[in-house]
Formats: C-alpha cells, sequence, structure tokens
C-alpha cells in the first residue's frame, strides 16, 4: 500500500524571445526554508526513533527556456542539470520562488499566455494559471508571504495582473493599470510595495500593495527603456537596468516621493539585475556587451568595480544565497556561466540548458530522509510550512489546521514507508 509523503521546501527583448532577437528578463530570487525536524507518531508501541537514509541538501538555479518551452534545475553543488527539463506553457521568461520554496511560478508569454506553478519537491505541474487573451505574460515576482504573485503583461496600454496564490486553484483577482510595455517587477521585502519597470514609458511605477485593490501610487522617472528592477534586502534602493542608456537607475525609496539619486554606466543593453543577499552588490546582465557588471553599492555615489565577461546575450543574473556565486543565463548560447563574486571570475565550464535561456532563480533545497513505523495506530501532526502530498492510504484522514500545518490519523496495518525531511520519530498515538 501507498504511504504518505511528507515534503518541506523553503526556502530587452522581442515580445517573445526567439534565436537571434534582444531579450530582457529580471531575476527574482527566493531562499528556500531550511530543514526542520518532523515528530510523526504512526504506532501504539514506545517511542522509537527511525534512522532515516537522509539525501544531502544543496541549492538549485531554475532556468526558463524560452525556445525549448520548459524548465532547467541545475545543481549548483554540481553544477550539472538534473533530472528531465521540465515541460511548461509556450516562451518561459521568468520564473519565481515562493518565500517557503514550494511553489516554482514560470510566466508564459507565448501563445499560451499563463503562469505555471510547479510542485518543487518533485518538480511537477500543480497547475496553470490563465493571465488572458493578449497578455503576455512577462516577469513575475511574489510577496514574501507568498499568498501573492505579481505578473506584468507586455502591452500597451500594460497593466500587472495580481494573482491570489492561496485559491484552489490560484486566480487572478485584480488588474493594476501601469506604463506601457511593463517588463520587469520586485517587490519590497514587507511586502508593501511593488515596483515595475514600464519599458517604453521609461518610468518605475510603484504599487501599494496594502489597499483592497492595490493601485499605483507613485511613478518614478529613470532612463530610456527599464528593463529589470530588484529592491534590495534592506528596501531602501531600488536598482533599475535602462536597455538604451547602458545605465542603472538607482532609487532611493524611503524618500517622499522616491526619487533617482544615482546613475551608475554599466555594459550594452543592461537586462536583468540582482542585488547580494548582504546589499553590497548588484549585478547586471549586459546583454549587448556579453558581460556582467558589477556594482558596489556601498559607495557615495555607486559605480562598476569589475566587468566580468561571460556568454552571448546575457539575459538574467542570479545571486547565491550564500551570495558567494553568481548565476547569468546566455540567451545565445544556451547556457548558464557561473562567476565566483569573491574574484569576479568565471569559474568552471558553462552550464548547457535548454534553448535561449531567460531570467533565472537560485534557491537553497533541503535534504530529504526515508523511514519506516511499525503497524499499529495513532496520529500524525506535522509543523508548519510543511507539505503533505499523496496518495493517501485509504486508513488515512488529513485536513488543514492552520495554514501548512496539517494534522493525519488513522491506523497503520502495514509497514509504510514516508518520506520526511530530517528525522522520522514513530512513538505511541
Amino acid at each position: 500500500m501507498s504511504g504518505v509523503t511528507v515534503g518541506v521546501v523553503a526556502g530587452g527583448s522581442a515580445a517573445v524571445r526567439r534565436r537571434g532577437c534582444e531579450i530582457s528578463w529580471r531575476v527574482k530570487v527566493r531562499a528556500r526554508l531550511a530543514a526542520v525536524g518532523v515528530a510523526l507518531t504512526c504506532l501504539a508501541l514506545p517511542v522509537a526513533v527511525a534512522t532515516p537514509a537522509a539525501a544531502d541538501p544543496g541549492t538549485f538555479a531554475y532556468v526558463p527556456n524560452a525556445d525549448s518551452d520548459t524548465v532547467s534545475v541545475i545543481d549548483t553543488a554540481t553544477n550539472t542539470t538534473v533530472g528531465a527539463p521540465i515541460p511548461v506553457g509556450d516562451a518561459p521568461s521568468s520564473v519565481a520562488l515562493d518565500s517557503a520554496g514550494k511553489r516554482l511560478y514560470v510566466t508564459n508569454e507565448g501563445a499560451s499566455e499563463t503562469v505555471s506553478v510547479i510542485n518543487t519537491v518533485d518538480n511537477s505541474l500543480v497547475t496553470n494559471i490563465f493571465i488572458g487573451t493578449d497578455t503576455d505574460p512577462r516577469y513575475v515576482a511574489l510577496n514574501p508571504a507568498g499568498t501573492r504573485a505579481y505578473v506584468t503583461n507586455h502591452t500597451f496600454p500594460g497593466n500587472v495582473s495580481v494573482i491570489d496564490t492561496t485559491l484552489v486553484p490560484p486566480a487572478v483577482i485584480a488588474t493594476v493599470t501601469v506604463g506601457s510595455f511593463p517588463n520587469g517587477v520586485a517587490v519590497s521585502p514587507d511586502g508593501t510595495r511593488a515596483y515595475v519597470a514600464n519599458r517604453f514609458s521609461g518610468n518605475v511605477s510603484v504599487i501599494d500593495t496594502t489597499l483592497v485593490t492595490p493601485a499605483v501610487i507613485e511613478t518614478i522617472p529613470v532612463g530610456s527603456l527599464p528593463n529589470g528592477v530588484a529592491v534590495s534586502p534592506s528596501g531602501t534602493r531600488a536598482y533599475v537596468t535602462n536597455g538604451f542608456e547602458d545605465t542603472v537607475s538607482v532609487i532611493d525609496t524611503t524618500a517622499t516621493p522616491p526619487v533617482v539619486i544615482a546613475t551608475v554606466t554599466v555594459g550594452g543593453f543592461p537586462n536583468g539585475v540582482a542585488v547580494s543577499p548582504d546589499g553590497t552588490r548588484a549585478y547586471t546582465a549586459d546583454g549587448n556587451g556579453d558581460t556582467v557588471s558589477v556594482i558596489d553599492t556601498t559607495l557615495v555615489t555607486p559605480a562598476v568595480i569589475a566587468t566580468v565577461p561571460v556568454g552571448n546575450v546575457p539575459n538574467g543574473v542570479a545571486v547565491s544565497p550564500d551570495g558567494t556565486r553568481a548565476y547569468v543565463t546566455n540567451g545565445d548560447d544556451d547556457t548558464v556561466s557561473v562567476i565566483d563574486t569573491l574574484t569576479n571570475t568565471v569559474v568552471g565550464v558553462t552550464i548547457p540548458t535548454g534553448e535561449a535561456p531567460g531570467y533565472l532563480a537560485v534557491a537553497a533545497v533541503p535534504g530529504t530522509a526515508t523511514a519506516q513505523c511499525p503497524p499499529g495506530p495513532g496520529t500524525a501532526l506535522t509543523g508548519g510550512g510543511f507539505e503533505i502530498t499523496g496518495p493517501f492510504p485509504n486508513y488515512f484522514n488529513s485536513k488543514p489546521v492552520v495554514d501548512d500545518t496539517w494534522q493525519i490519523s488513522g491506523t497503520n496495518p502495514t509497514n509504510q514507508t514516508n518520506t520526511l525531511t530530517s528525522q522520522a520519530v514513530c512513538g505511541t498515538g
């Protein structure tokens, strides 16, 4: 009989990317929660601790491949792709993880005009969210709670679709009008603001996400053809790449109203931008320069301190959770370059992906363990943040208790294998 699986995970361009076209994709990085212990009570016997066969935790990069309609998964411990690419919708351009790391959201800006939701426990497709006809969903960002996803629709007039991810299935609950052909989007660390780069308007829309109906409350002029946007970990700065000016606008988000306080010259046609976990560096993928510009954000006037050659037409850039590596998608090479952020040099060989890789995300993933509990009646209560997947045996009943906390009760008449994320404890019911 099948067992119960308990998984824990934390945490520029043409309208559609095709070979030889410029594209600008933004990176949204969400770190996964670290693995936590699980107490599983499943028999009427004295307490015993099962010995799990643990798999090593690691860090993975998720890469959307626009011309392959897939997402590649890279194990950053070995810098190799793992498993088969994940099929998604037409022309996936960007990805973002929720705060728990349990769900990966993929924008498909081609004919399907959907956002694919991937279960990162087993890399399976959960659902496809239809955004709307002729919407061209381009980029996606999530709030820290993981309850809302903000999707830029690359159209004129432009708008942002707000998805309630707590609904079953998730669905669009609001549409916010912004500037022309919105591209990159980033959410502040406190979740109260979303920043949207409007390519053909030359500005950034600031959305107040706390309103019953989210709305634009500020519009900030930046450079020509703003592509990507990233917010510092402190939330006090936003960095916007300007494709036609080869610059980055630095916005003071604490000012009233928010205002550009510096403009940094970078490589040709900057696309994606990412900020290091400590906020001291910003990295831009320079699409026409085939480089990554490294900006020291701690200087009174932020400036480029290194320029790193990478592959052809770099699109997206993401920094690992520990800040030691930056991963860069090379759109015309179908590869990912890995940069050592201490030496600002490319290390190892490029990693092959699908065709036309776009805006990627990098996240820490917990390990897994397997244990068996002897037969007998009992109950099991998981902690918050756990995800229980089936198929459920017919002698088990499951129900949500609070948020992501689930309770399982029933009788275990035969030995069942339970996949856990740390230590399995078998005890009396």
